[in-house]
């Protein structure tokens, strides 16, 4: 395995990266809430656009992986910088966001933030506006007093250790919503979700598909598939969408 480069990010943040040259548009994988670019879709994303000849760039948000900075520290708005100058900085002409679970948000935070940039978008169970839609919205009368007064609350995980979910997560999620106002997505957008996928549920990408503005916007729902969407035939379906999605760039020119 390779060791990561390194980018100065906003705030001295440093983020870790891996780049891969090639032809644009540059697909931009996005992971999700305490996974890193290590991962298999990432992995196997980057394998994919070696074979393809396409310039790719997966990293890890500050208090992610091999970056710098403590998990418990961060929130959605620092991710979405984190993302936005690493993307800049890194990258120049068309974008084709990927984007897992809360990386989803992430895609539609930087969609929103550079529309002119956005060849199309690809989603994996999106989890957008989940910090108040399922974190603040499940919460107990207690535990809301807790993150309240104490600042923080653990919550279980299927997939790893207890998370911590904070005061200025909470609250800085709700300054990034995006199911609650308008959300333009000028270019091709194909969602993917799993029907069983117990983090993510299949209301939430049918929210957003009725949700968002966008010319040719398609949901495919997996039968069975679960919040992880990496075993073969998914895998295969993300590359399927990245096709279909290419595809049109180079006939839009």
């Amino acid at each position: 395995m390779t060791s990561p480069s390194f980018f100065d990010g906003p705030q001295g943040r440093r983020l870790a990266y891996h780049l891969t040259p090639g032809a644009g548009p540059w697909v931009i994988f996005l992971g999700g809430l305490k996974s890193d670019m290590q991962g298999t879709k990432a992995l196997h994303l980057e394998a994919w656009a070696k074979h393809e000849g396409r310039a790719f760039l997966r990293f890890d948000y500050s208090g992610h992986g091999e970056s710098s900075g403590a998990f418990d520290e961060g929130a959605i708005g620092d991710w979405a910088e984190d993302a936005a100058a690493i993307v800049t900085g890194l990258t120049s002409g068309p974008i084709l966001p990927v984007g897992s679970s809360m990386g989803g948000w992430q895609a539609l935070l930087l969609a929103r933030r550079m529309p002119e940039r956005l060849a199309g978008l690809v989603t994996i169970a999106a989890a957008p506006d989940f910090t108040e839609d399922s974190y603040w919205a499940g919460f107990s009368e207690a535990q809301r007093e807790q993150i309240m007064t104490e600042g923080r609350v653990e919550l279980p995980s299927d997939y790893m250790e207890p998370y911590v979910v904070t005061r200025r997560m909470i609250e800085d999620g709700r300054r990034n919503l995006v199911l609650r106002s308008p959300l333009d997505l000028p270019c091709p957008v194909r969602c993917l979700q799993g029907t069983a996928d117990t983090a993510v549920r299949t209301e939430v990408a049918l929210r957003l598909l009725e949700h968002a503005s966008c010319p040719d916007m398609r949901l495919t729902l997996v039968k069975d598939a679960d919040h992880r969407f990496s075993d073969g035939p998914c895998l295969g379906l993300i590359e399927a969408a990245l096709d279909d999605i290419l595809a049109l760039a180079a006939e839009a020119g």
